[in-house]
């Protein structure tokens, strides 16, 4: 798809990490995940360090959406583990799902690695806003970007009301 980036068009990155939040190592992935967003043309708030916690992270991206984001990349917290509440406080904030997207992120990053179909990551639209979860590391990010950076023109001029 070769339609440009609508103008004005806005993204939020948010990380989910303990570890990051608590300042045990550096945001890695929210970092690569904003400055991607920008290679793609986006004005980029964030990256918005929390810990995981399915409460907190369901108010910053209610934030988000209620701030006019186009877009509300989120990285981390998509795993087994018990502390990965991600998709539980995407879910929470999400209208409509587009499963779609999270499976075509899971399936890219497959054959180079193959424990990424083990992320529980989401995606979906609330109000004008899709919400996509990526997996917490820089390679999970770079995947998600290459697939949803053609996808992305497309989608912020359908979400702002745009013809199909």
């Amino acid at each position: 798809m070769s339609s440009p980036l609508p103008a004005g068009a806005r993204a939020v990155v948010v990380t989910a990490s303990n570890r990051a939040s608590a300042g045990v190592y550096p945001d890695r992935s929210g970092e690569a995940l904003a400055e991607g967003l920008r290679a793609l043309g986006f004005t980029v708030e964030g990256p918005h360090v929390r810990p995981d916690d399915e409460a907190e992270l369901a108010a910053v991206l209610r934030a988000a959406v209620a701030s006019g984001a186009d877009v509300v990349l989120t990285t981390g917290g998509t795993g087994l583990s018990p502390t990965d509440v991600t998709p539980e406080a995407t879910r929470a904030v999400l209208e409509r799902e587009a499963p779609g997207l999270a499976e075509a992120v899971r399936r890219y990053g497959e054959p180079a690695v193959p424990t990424s179909v083990l992320s529980r990551g989401i995606a979906g639209t609330a109000g004008r806003t899709l919400i996509v979860n990526l997996p917490g590391s820089t390679g999970g990010v770079r995947d998600g970007l290459a697939v949803l950076g053609p996808l992305l023109p497309h989608v912020v001029s359908q979400l702002r009301g745009g013809d199909h």
